[in-house]
């Protein structure tokens, strides 16, 4: 039997609006780097869009999909808080 999945079977969206293209645009340059740890089982995308982050990922199994989403959005919300803190008052 062949291990290497030929379908991603499961998938999820993820949508946050910043309101400003400038902070999400930051937030997405922050996240880019970070590669998914085994692409042969989940992937994402990310895009900005009129001041809004979106992320679609796919993944062979629920489980993989779900790591991945949840991990992701650790270091969002890490991203966003940092951009919150230290922008205020500053010209990003």
């Amino acid at each position: 039997m062949d291990s290497v999945p030929s379908e991603w079977e499961f998938s999820c969206d993820l949508e946050v609006d910043y309101e400003s293209q400038e902070i999400a645009s930051i937030v997405y340059s922050a996240l880019d780097v970070d590669k998914e740890l085994q692409p042969d089982k989940v992937k994402r995308q990310m895009s900005v869009s009129d001041g809004k982050l979106s992320v679609h990922f796919e993944g062979v199994e629920a489980r993989f999909l779900r790591a991945s989403f949840s991990a992701f959005v650790d270091v969002l919300t890490l991203a966003t808080k940092t951009v919150e803190e230290f922008g205020k008052g500053m010209e990003l």
